[in-house]
Order: C-alpha cells, then structure tokens, then sequence
C-alpha cells in the first residue's frame, strides 16, 4: 500500500481563525439580524461628578515638597481650572449660572492668593541671594586681608634679612677693631704714643657706638613697621568677620520670620470650596427636579 503524505495546513490559517474571532467578538447581532459595533459607554451625571470631586480632593491634598514652591503654582493652577472646565462642558451635568460665577470667582481667588505667595517667595529668595552675595564678598574680601598681610610681613622680614644682619656684622668688625686698639701697648719703644692710642680707642669706641645706635634705629622702625601691619590686620579681619557674622545673622532672621510654603492651606480651602460648590449645584438640581415633576 503506497504511502500519502498528509496535507498540509496553510500557514495563515491559524490567523485567519483568530481574526475571526476577534470580529464575532467586536460585533453583536441588531433587530435586523446584520451586526453592528458595541456602543462606547457615555459617561453618567454621577460619572462625572465622582470624577471631579476626586480630582478636586487630590489636588486639595497635594504637596510640593521642593522649593522654590512658586515654580509649581501654575501648573496646578492650570490642572484645577481644567477639572472646572471638564465638569462644566460634560454634557451629562446642567451646571447654572450660580456655579459658574461661583467657581470662577473661586478660581479667581486661589490665583491672586497664589501670585501674592510667589511674590513673597521671590522676594525672600531675592534677599537670601543678595545676603549670600555679600556674604561671598566678605569672605573673599578676608583672603585679601590674609594675603596682603603675609605679603608685607614677608616685605618686612626681607628688609630686616637685607638691613639688620650687614649692621650686625659691620658691629662685629668694629667690636674686633676696638679690641685690638685696646690690646695694644703704648709707649716710647712701642710705636705708639698713650695719648694716640687712646684717640685710636676713643675713635673704634665712637664708630661702634654710632654703628650700634643705627642698629638700634633700624631694629625700631622695623618693629614699628609689624606692629603696625599686625594691628591693620587684626582690625581688618576683625571687621570683615563681624560683617559675615551679620549676614549670617540676617539669613536666620529671615528664615524664622520667614511664610514661605506650598501654600497647602490655601490651595486646599480652593478645592473645598469647589466641592461644596459642586454638591450645592446638585441639590439644586434635584430641587428643580422635584418641582417640575409630576406629582404621583
């Protein structure tokens, strides 16, 4: 018995298959027996309704937890005016003119109490700049101080390198010099008289004297020189560390007295306002229903 090859399913069947599916399900069967698209489900008066008021609690509990608060005002305030917006075009809810003066009185409210809170928070963040740059400008005068005073108390040790150490040594000379004319004998066989060996002495005496006195001098200015420049610094730096001291005072001062927040109690009181703008709307909509219903 010969052998026969099954045959073989065509590669797209199975896609076929599901697409078929797929349609029977998209579909249903009229009055008429053709079949016709599932309808697109139409919000409800209810729908809607629960919908704002959820997105109204939201943003009434919503939180800015980064500074500056101000940059995230308008975005809020643009979400809030398009949750109004929604509910008062929804098709489902008659919203009457009470409502609309209400949440547009409402909205108009939160954004002046909003712009008066970016007002005060950009001032606030004007006056810690400014304090900071001057603060800035305290220290850098300060490493000026430092750097000019131990530039000219490194002028002063050179000079005192170049002036005192020669007059000490010419002192040394003239000290040597005075000691050899006091070594020397005087006499007749000697080659010196007493009377020129003590106009020699007296000489050496005088010019160690005067080299001593100038030294002396020399050691004076140079010591009133660093006094000098030590009390400029101390004052200088003294000064310019009471001025940072003053800024950073100014800064806590600032912050203590500082209202600076997300403006939570504001944009939440906004939010429960149009909630119970809302809630009134729908009362006096069941009201008028009642009214203009026929009675049983």
């Amino acid at each position: 018995m010969a052998f026969r090859p099954r045959g073989r399913t065509p590669r797209d069947f199975s896609r076929r298959i599901e697409k078929a599916r797929r349609k029977i399900k998209s579909e249903k069967p009229g009055a008429s027996g053709s079949y016709q698209l599932i309808e697109k489900h139409v919000a409800t008066a209810g729908d809607v309704v629960e919908r704002t008021l959820n997105s109204l609690r939201h943003l009434g509990s919503q939180r800015f937890a980064v500074a500056p608060y101000y940059e995230h005002f308008d975005r809020w305030l643009m979400s809030l005016r398009s949750v109004v917006s929604e509910f008062q075009s929804s098709t489902a809810v008659d919203v009457d003119e009470q409502f609309a003066k209400e949440s547009a009185q409402l909205l108009s409210n939160i954004e002046l109490a909003l712009k008066e809170k970016q007002l005060m928070e950009a001032s606030y963040e004007e006056s810690i700049r400014r304090i900071n740059q001057n603060q800035l400008e305290a220290r850098t005068a300060l490493a000026q101080v430092e750097r000019e005073y131990v530039t000219k108390a490194n002028e002063i040790g050179g000079k005192k390198e170049r002036v005192v150490k020669p007059a000490v040594t010419n002192i040394g000379k003239l000290r040597e010099e005075l000691n050899r004319v006091v070594r020397m004998r005087a006499g007749f066989l000697r080659g010196i008289s007493k009377k020129a060996k003590a106009q020699r002495e007296a000489e050496a005496s005088q010019r160690l004297d005067s080299a001593k006195s100038e030294l002396a001098k020399i050691e004076a200015s140079l010591a009133t020189d660093q006094q000098r420049l030590q009390g400029q610094y101390k004052k200088g730096k003294r000064e310019i560390l009471e001025r940072i001291a003053n800024h950073q005072r100014e800064i806590e001062n600032l912050e203590a007295a500082s209202q600076i927040d997300d403006a939570l109690d504001a944009r939440c009181g906004a939010c429960d306002a149009l909630i119970n703008a809302v809630n009134a709307l729908l009362r006096r909509t069941e009201a008028s229903l009642e009214t203009t219903s026929p009675s049983s």
